[in-house]
């Protein structure tokens, strides 16, 4: 150490031997080095979160059933780091496909063959609960933005009754579309599960919408990644169940 700073660091000629002005300084920087290192060694003795598993989810989906399983998982299994990232579910699927996820839940018209389960998600149209009379044409429609699943479908039921239709409102979330449903603003096409609590009810002249395909995957099929899966998959065969 001496030779590497270029200064005496030890008094030798002092008995006892003591440090140097130089070698005083020196000893505040080493206890420092010492406590980081046994902060290090602490850290890395504690498992907790040092496995990343990172799952994208529609925000409709994050309910409080599934917000408890992903808990109950964080609770159980400390040495693993949920990375939970809500949104559209096209975005979702492409992150999945890019390897940016190990975990999606993915809504479409049908699944891929490698998912790792599927549920029917029932569908119908809506309008305020307060509206009277027949809508007019071209009809007013409440959508996500461009890209969202529900907003295709939407368009293709519309113009296959032949009428004329233009975006009243667009929301970023569910609770934003069906806020705007109440109020009157126009119809659009969700799950029955997510009306409830709303006063909204089912348009009648729109009926026998064919329901979505709400599926999930995983890039991994064994060990606590499968049970993970299998308890997110349990939450959405409940929900499917009771939307239909």
């Amino acid at each position: 150490l001496e030779e590497g700073v270029g200064l005496a660091l030890i008094d030798r000629t002092a008995r006892p031997i003591r440090p140097t002005a130089a070698g005083e300084r020196l000893l505040g920087y080493a206890r420092r080095i010492l406590a980081l290192q046994r902060e290090a060694e602490s850290a890395l003795g504690d498992p907790a979160g040092l496995a990343l598993v990172r799952i994208g989810i529609p925000e409709d989906l994050v309910n409080g059933a599934m917000a408890r399983v992903f808990g109950d998982f964080a609770k159980h299994h400390r040495e693993i780091q949920l990375d939970v990232t809500a949104g559209l579910s096209r975005d979702l699927t492409a992150r999945y496909r890019a390897g940016e996820l190990d975990i999606v839940i993915t809504k479409e018209t049908a699944a891929s063959p490698d998912c790792r389960a599927s549920f029917p998600e029932a569908m119908a149209w809506f309008e305020s609960m307060d509206a009277t009379g027949e809508w007019p044409n071209p009809v007013p429609l409440i959508a996500f933005p461009p890209g969202g699943l529900y907003r295709e479908s939407m368009f293709e039921r519309i113009e296959q009754e032949q009428l004329r239709w233009y975006i009243a409102f667009s929301g970023n979330s569910l609770h934003n579309v069906l806020i705007a449903v109440e109020a009157g603003l126009g119809l659009s096409l969700l799950p029955r599960s997510a009306a409830a609590g709303y006063r909204v009810r089912r348009y009648a002249r729109l009926h026998g919408e064919p329901p979505m395909v709400v599926s999930i995957y995983s890039w991994e099929n064994s060990g606590l990644i499968a049970e993970l899966v299998g308890r997110m998959g349990d939450v959405l065969r409940e929900r499917c169940v009771a939307g239909g």
